[in-house]
């Protein structure tokens, strides 16, 4: 029994993966989820579709796989992180649509908490900022607006949970609530330090203790799967969020080894090792991972638009059919004709953190071609990386060695060979890019035996292709210059968002909060 059942339930689509103890994939399975948009800025998820679709899905992989349920050694769950699940502790139903990362509905409440002065408390407790991205606000907006949630919640019969929390309740038939450290470490709730609930910021945010989960360690049996669901009972055995659980996957267990995902935006998360370390540009301190009691760190930087940019080019240009196409177009010039495209098309992420930014295109000429447009687009990428990436060495002190890539535009080389050289750091993809279910499976198979230890799952870890910097000094020197003289015009350009509200102050990407590995698809 060495095969894990990974299910990776992110914002747009629920995934299963089987995986053998070699670290590769046996057999998957995917479904969308339908989005809801009640109000401008008002993101929502149906919790019970997450549910009956991760469910699908789970089935599904089996059956790709040629396996029963009983093959198994055990499920790990990855997850969107911060999405807001409520629900009837009696009935199992919620008592609302999931609230998603992505929504803005709490904004103003979290501009309030700026206002009086939280926020030196918030990412001195938290590693978090406030802002309506995390869960806190998104559990009072619920307390508050739900006929009698208060009440009822302050009586113990409503369970909160992020979606983890929510699969595993679902799977273990309600005996379960619990959540790992991560997801516990994204709400705005926790300690960092103590990995508990801090009582200081449930009586700012107005949240009852009664309705939290416990927090446990991400690799540990968290309770077993009914056997009416897969045809067998199996040990739920792993938990992460999706970032922390790619930079797992991506075997990152030492202090100063980062990662990048590639999706629709971009999150560079860096192990810091095992204290929190205070970012002094707003990036994020996060818990990796905890495991045998033992709590590992990150750093994270989140860019709102990444392989978004070549979307754009494909879909709002039509200078492409496809994202694929993008490559081969930057090859057709050497370069990119002394043209700058800063892809603020919905504001600056870490570490400018500035709403009011927008898109920009400069250097254009007569002889500016399509290919050089895709070429700039492409550095675009590469210079919003190295610009977390400058500023989270500083903060964290360490030097890097290289970074290791995923998602669904590190299949480009032309961008990880720009990357590496204005990082002046090689770039190294590994061989299986599925590594935020990967990052599941070996939490879970840590807690069951398929692996006895991360030496064996760091011997699974292999480069695909390495990018070395070959760039000179003085190039480098110059493209970074023109790169921040294109980003000083970005700036500040509009006041207010298209809706006439005020613009979001610290959202991570806008698109996607997981794994990104299907950057078109999802």
């Amino acid at each position: 029994m060495s095969l894990i059942l990974a299910l990776d339930q992110g914002t747009t689509s629920s995934r299963a993966i089987v995986f053998d103890a070699s670290g590769t994939a046996r057999g998957s399975a995917h479904q969308e989820i339908g989005q809801h948009f009640p109000q401008p800025g008002w993101v929502e998820h149906d919790a019970n579709e997450i549910w009956t679709t991760q469910l699908a899905t789970a089935r599904g992989a089996l059956e790709d796989a040629g396996i029963q349920a009983s093959d198994l050694a055990a499920i790990g769950i990855t997850n969107q992180r911060e999405t807001t699940v409520i629900w009837d502790r009696a009935t199992g139903e919620p008592i609302h649509r999931a609230i998603v990362w992505q929504d803005r509905r709490t904004a103003a409440f979290c501009d309030d908490l700026r206002d009086a002065g939280h926020t030196a408390l918030l990412q001195e407790r938290t590693g978090l900022l406030p802002d309506a991205y995390f869960s806190a606000s998104k559990i009072r907006w619920l307390l508050d607006n739900v006929d009698g949630a208060r009440k009822r919640a302050e009586a113990g019969e409503l369970a909160f949970g992020t979606i983890d929390s929510w699969l595993l309740w679902k799977l273990t038939g309600g005996r379960v609530h619990a959540t790992d450290a991560s997801n516990a470490s994204r709400t705005l709730l926790m300690n960092l330090a103590r990995c508990d609930w801090d009582d200081d910021m449930l009586e700012l945010f107005s949240v009852p203790r009664a309705i939290l989960p416990e927090i446990r360690d991400s690799s540990g049996v968290f309770g077993a799967c009914d056997a009416e669901h897969l045809g067998a009972s199996v040990p739920v055995a792993g938990i992460a969020g999706d970032q922390q659980a790619a930079l797992f996957g991506q075997a990152g267990f030492e202090a100063g080894l980062a990662k990048n995902t590639y999706g629709t935006g971009c999150f560079v998360v860096l192990n810091v090792g095992e204290a929190p370390v205070a970012s002094k540009h707003r990036l994020l301190s996060t818990v990796a991972w905890r495991i045998g009691g033992r709590t590992e760190y990150a750093m994270e930087g989140s860019i709102f638009i990444g392989g978004a940019v070549v979307q754009w080019l494909r879909d709002g240009l039509g200078i492409i059919d496809d994202s694929s196409e993008v490559e081969a177009l930057a090859r057709t010039v050497d370069d990119n004709g002394g043209v700058y495209l800063v892809p603020a098309f919905a504001g600056l992420g870490a570490p400018h953190w500035d709403p009011y930014a927008r898109g920009t295109i400069m250097g254009i000429t007569r002889g500016t071609t399509a290919g050089h447009l895709a070429r700039a687009a492409l550095e675009g990428i590469a210079f919003q990386v190295a610009d977390i990436l400058d500023v989270m060495r500083e903060d964290a002190g360490f030097p890097l060695d290289e970074l290791r890539v995923d998602g669904g535009a590190a299949a480009n080389d032309l961008l990880l060979q720009f990357q590496a050289d204005i990082l002046g750091v090689p770039i190294v993809r590994p061989r299986v890019t599925e590594t935020t279910a990967l990052g599941a499976a070996y939490l879970a198979g840590l807690a069951t035996g398929v692996w006895p230890d991360r030496e064996a799952i760091r011997s699974n870890w292999a480069e695909d292709a390495r990018f070395d910097p070959s760039m000179s000094a003085a190039d480098v020197a110059h493209h970074r210059g023109r790169w921040k003289e294109a980003l000083s015009r970005a700036r500040d350009w509009q006041e207010e968002e298209e809706d006439g509200g005020p613009a979001p102050s610290t959202a991570p990407d806008p698109d996607r909060e997981d794994s990104g590995q299907q950057e078109v698809e999802r």
